[in-house]
């Protein structure tokens, strides 16, 4: 098995900045994709931010010039570093990882969750 646990939230003013941390661990042989998304209250989830293994990222337009993804393989932790903060981008931000446990197959995990805050 194989768990996503996420740090880093919390509650912040309109214009600040707060930094996730997304740790991998568990029967992990490769860890492919990892993700970023977001879920407000009464609205889908949305992907915010997406990297693959090799460095290449995409950004959701709302979120582009203000977030930055980056990951490190050796600790399989992906972050999200979140500037200029507004109240829309207050949601549960949740981690994501495509990973292979050794077999022909990679599979989708998911974190639990971590609320961000935007007070205006």
């Amino acid at each position: 098995q194989v768990q996503l646990v996420e740090s880093g939230g919390g509650l912040v003013q309109a214009g600040g900045s707060l930094r996730l941390s997304c740790a991998a661990s568990g029967s992990i042989f490769v860890i492919n994709a990892m993700a970023w998304y977001r879920q407000a209250p009464g609205k889908q989830r949305e992907l915010v931010a997406h990297i693959t293994s090799g460095g290449n990222t995409n950004y959701a337009d709302s979120v582009k010039g203000r977030f930055t993804i980056s990951r490190d393989n050796a600790k399989n932790t992906v972050y999200l570093e979140m500037n200029s903060l507004k109240p829309d981008d207050t949601a549960v931000y949740y981690c994501n990882a495509d990973v292979n446990t050794g077999t022909v197959y990679y599979t989708d995990y998911w974190g639990l969750g971590t609320q961000v805050t935007v007070s205006s």
